[in-house]
């Protein structure tokens, strides 16, 4: 089964720092449109969600995370490059452990063959929509 044909389920990590938070930047070549959602990943078979949370991060930027914190689940049915996705996220609030990842403006990661970045974003322009966080619902957690 592929990622547009089934129910994904997804652990991903709100990372506050004061007015700032912590995200990812994607763009969708069909709508044209820039957007950003929490760093985080896929929960394999027989992982638990918080663990998968935790490899993400390692994967995605080496960053070990505490203070990790359940905060709900959310259902996401979606519009992506055309096709339609179904996402349940896992979402936790955390901070990191190495407290430099709080000074660094952007960091570069790999998601698959895809380059992408990082980067700590002022939460008033998600709430001025100026800028586009997704899934729809995770603003509340803010």
């Amino acid at each position: 089964m592929g990622k547009y044909n089934s129910i994904r389920v997804l652990a991903l990590g709100l990372i506050r720092d004061g007015d700032r938070l912590f995200v990812g930047e994607g763009f969708d070549r069909v709508k044209k449109q820039t957007f950003y959602r929490a760093l985080g990943g896929g929960v394999d078979f027989g992982e638990l969600s918080i663990d998968a949370l935790q490899r993400e991060f390692q994967e995605e930027i080496q960053a070990d995370l505490q203070n990790i914190e359940y905060l709900g689940c959310l259902e996401n049915i979606f519009q992506y490059k055309g096709k339609t996705g179904h996402e349940l996220i896992q979402l936790y609030r955390c901070d990191f452990v190495d407290l430099k990842l709080y000074d660094i403006a952007r960091i570069p990661f790999s998601e698959g063959k895809r380059k992408k970045e990082a980067m700590w974003i002022d939460i008033e322009k998600f709430r001025s929509n100026e800028l586009i966080l997704y899934p729809e619902g995770f603003s509340k957690f803010l």
